[in-house]
């Protein structure tokens, strides 16, 4: 579906504002502008200037038997909460006393509404009390805007809707759609999630997508008379060629488009009215500014300096005392890396711990990938001027704090970040990671730069990891993940601290095109201006190269948020629509750690599984799990099936439990409840039929080992591998099919050697069965919203 969009039109409307000193639009000039988009249809209007008297012929001119009158303010946006609105008869005489009730009634009235509700005033009006507040307001008015009164086809909850476009900090400009009318907010507040309002960058939608996210919401099935009692008003094309204009003028006037010559700060139509098939907008407000400067790029290729360092050099290590820079130049040479390709910038000392001392960087034998600064804070500024001035260091390392995440720190962080993009700017420089970093792990470059010692937690240098990237703006959250769950070890682990330099969208760009990760896991407290759209494209990319991509997001609440100002410099910004935004380019949502980490584990052993759908296939020995899995597969995030067994693998189900003497204990059926008298080997068949039941598209099988049948025990746990029972089975199993295949333990500490086991061959495991099939459910439901994202880059 085509859009004629006049982008001259739209600029030349900005461009009067601009020079008339406003940096919005009146409500008429919003009607005007939408005229230009071609997908509306604005009402006849008519502006009657305040001190003028409209005639007959102007009145009778505009259609209608009705009049609707709205005041014309800079200052009054909630019009009908000052009586700014009035309908009346279309005669002359009562259009033009409505009029003058309004210039005089409405600057009353909101100097009343502006006495009781005084932290929402407008700026220029502050100050101001009684006679003076109400003569600046009446000052202020512009006039009356006479408006074509175009009547709904129905007053019924639902059938009006709220379309806008708003730019974000981080994402570029979003656009938002759903329930509309006065009450728009509450609705967002009291649906559940998705359903009354949705939202969307417009760098990464168009309008026939953004129109299948708006055709979950309530909004939708009220508008196309999907409810009981209720008829269609709209078209589903009339609402996407709506979508489309939209989002065509969001990307024209879009702080991610340098060319743009102004950027929509905001336009909201709110409400949408329909009548006979036509969206009539009702009242509009649009804010507009001038474009800023774009973000610098920063080299992201050099990150390999960190990821796969060459050589290291350090400076801030003590020969006295095990402080924060010997810990982690111990670390660096306990994960095994070339004490030769290792230097101190130590003046006066030749070596420390068999590392060879330098003065200062320009003394150096050979160029440095990566150099870790461990120094106090007031130090960086100075040494990055040496950093730069050498131009010998591809990559740096900032361990200190200080850098941006307290009041006080913050002049050091600009000072920082003026000094490092001017040298990107003259293309010159590294790239520089943190400050207040944690260091990395990086098994494929062998190497620990971690400040944490081995009598702290131990290390995991030389053991075997996951082809996985951990990518997390705390520290602490990465180092407590792995003490944990420490069968997650990822290839790479890497702390990003404040984003001084380097950041999580420039991470993310550099592992998608990694070949020896399949998983990317982020954990994020927020994104430098235009980073989340950045961040976002790049997952797009890295699912679109069959990567999985596992995503948390501190902050989720208003009291998140505040608590994580304190922390890395974070930059918390608007959660629905952070979490819409990664979702929609292809990233799975954890909504708490604990989900965090089962995703994980989850996308590291199943990502080369074949996901075709979302039918569930479930086991278990014990008949309440069976119905906790039944109730784990709906979510506001997750919709799973029970999957209907074919007749084959009711077959064979069938001959294993006569076989078994199970036939008068148990009822072949999904959710399949084996009874504690099935052994090993009944396990096992159930769960491989299901495997191969091409109408399963997920397997659940729970293990109880305190069931009498069950070869597991606390006096054999060191003979787990023996042939024929189920750790061998199911090994072979998870070898063989390509169905995703989850396991359960609820045994307790007891069995930790049995969990352990089934980890270590490569299948998920979990403690309950509840928690088993509802991390699998928001897995799956990951996956095959990957596939559609795909399928959709396809056409």
């Amino acid at each position: 579906m085509m859009n004629r969009v006049d982008f001259d039109a739209l600029a030349a409307r900005f461009t009067q504002a601009h020079e008339e000193g406003r940096g919005f639009l009146y409500e008429y000039e919003v009607y005007d502008f939408l005229s230009h988009l071609g997908a509306e249809t604005p009402p006849k209007c008519s502006l009657i200037l305040k001190g003028m008297q409209p005639s007959d012929e102007e009145i009778m001119a505009i259609p209608g038997d009705r009049a609707v009158l709205k005041i014309v303010s800079p200052t009054i946006l909630h019009k009908t909460e000052v009586g700014g609105v009035r309908v009346v008869e279309k005669e002359p005489n009562k259009v033009r006393s409505a009029i003058r009730r309004m210039l005089y009634e409405v600057p009353e009235n909101f100097a009343v509404w502006i006495e009781h509700n005084q932290q929402a005033a407008p700026d220029v009006y502050k100050g101001l009390v009684g006679e003076a507040l109400v003569a600046a307001i009446r000052n202020d008015l512009k006039g009356v805007l006479h408006v074509q009164f175009m009547p709904p086809d129905s007053s019924a909850f639902g059938n009006e809707l709220i379309v806008g476009l708003r730019r974000t900090r981080e994402f570029g400009t979003v656009i938002s759609a759903g329930l509309g009318g006065t009450d728009t907010e509450l609705y967002a507040e009291r649906f559940r999630k998705g359903q009354a309002i949705v939202a969307a960058s417009v760098e990464m939608t168009d309008g026939q997508e953004f129109f299948e996210l708006f055709k979950k919401t309530i909004s939708y099935r009220k508008l196309a008379g999907l409810t009981r009692g209720q008829r269609r008003i709209v078209t589903d094309e009339q609402l996407i060629e709506c979508f489309n204009a939209f989002i065509l003028a969001a990307r024209y006037f879009s702080p991610a488009n340098p060319d743009a010559p102004f950027v929509i700060d905001e336009l909201e139509i709110n409400p949408f009215a329909f009548t006979d098939y036509l969206m009539v907008p009702l009242d509009g407000l649009c804010k507009f500014s001038l474009p800023g400067a774009q973000p610098v790029a920063r080299p992201v290729e050099k990150i390999k300096a960190i990821t796969n360092p060459k050589t290291i050099g350090i400076i801030g290590v003590s020969s006295t005392r095990m402080n924060f820079g010997r810990i982690i130049m111990n670390s660096i040479l306990d994960a095994g890396y070339d004490a030769k390709k290792v230097y101190a910038i130590k003046p006066g000392s030749d070596e420390v711990d068999g590392v060879r001392c330098v003065p200062d960087l320009k003394s150096l034998p050979e160029p440095l990938d990566l150099f870790i600064v461990a120094v106090g804070a007031p130090q960086v500024p100075d040494l990055v001027d040496e950093i730069l001035e050498a131009n010998n260091v591809n990559a740096v390392m900032l361990i200190p704090g200080g850098m941006g995440e307290t009041e006080e720190s913050k002049d050091r962080a600009v000072e920082l970040a003026e000094k490092i993009n001017g040298a990107h700017a003259s293309g010159t420089g590294p790239v520089f990671l943190g400050g207040n970093c944690m260091g990395v792990i990086s098994h494929p470059g062998q190497y620990d730069s971690w400040f944490v010692p081995e009598s702290k937690l131990p290390k995991s240098s030389g053991k075997t990891y996951k082809r996985a990237a951990f990518i997390s703006q705390s520290g602490a959250f990465m180092v407590t993940r792995m003490a944990q769950c420490p069968e997650i070890e990822p290839a790479y682990l890497i702390s990003m601290g404040n984003q001084n330099d380097l950041t999580l969208g420039d991470m993310a760009n550099y592992f998608k095109k990694s070949d020896d990760v399949d998983v990317i896991a982020i954990y994020a407290e927020g994104f430098k201006n235009l980073d989340g759209l950045a961040f976002c494209k790049a997952i797009r990319d890295a699912v679109l190269a069959g990567k999985d991509v596992v995503f948390y997001k501190a902050g989720r609440t208003q009291e998140g948020k505040k608590a994580t100002a304190g922390h890395t410099a974070s930059l918390a910004g608007d959660y629905m629509v952070c979490e819409s935004c990664v979702r929609q380019a292809g990233a799975i949502v954890a909504r708490n750690f604990a989900e965090f980490e089962n995703l994980i584990m989850l996308a590291q052993r199943l990502n080369r599984k074949v996901v075709r759908g979302n039918r569930l296939g479930a086991i278990s020995s014990a008949g309440f799990e069976t119905v906790g899995m039944a109730d784990s597969i709906h979510s506001d995030d997750f919709d799973m099936q029970l999957a209907t067994l074919s007749e084959k693998t009711t077959e064979i189900l069938n001959e294993v439990i006569v076989r078994k003497r199970l036939d008068k204990l148990v009822n072949v059926h999904n959710p399949l409840d084996i009874n504690p008298s099935a052994d090993d080997e009944v396990h096992a068949i159930a769960a491989r039929a299901l495997c191969d039941d091409p109408g399963v598209d997920a397997v659940a099988l729970s293990l109880l080992p305190m069931a009498p049948a069950m070869f597991p025990a606390l006096d054999n746990l060191d003979k787990l591998d023996t042939e024929g029972t189920i750790i061998p089975l199911l090994k072979k199993l998870s070898q063989e099919t390509e169905t995703p295949l989850v396991c359960c333990v609820n045994a307790g500490s007891y069995y930790d050697k049995l969990i352990e086991t089934i980890g270590e061959a490569d299948i998920p495991v979990f403690r309950s069965a509840d928690s088993a099939v509802s991390a699998l459910s928001q897995y799956i439901e990951g996956r095959l919203n990957a596939a559609r994202i795909r399928a959709s880059s396809e056409l």
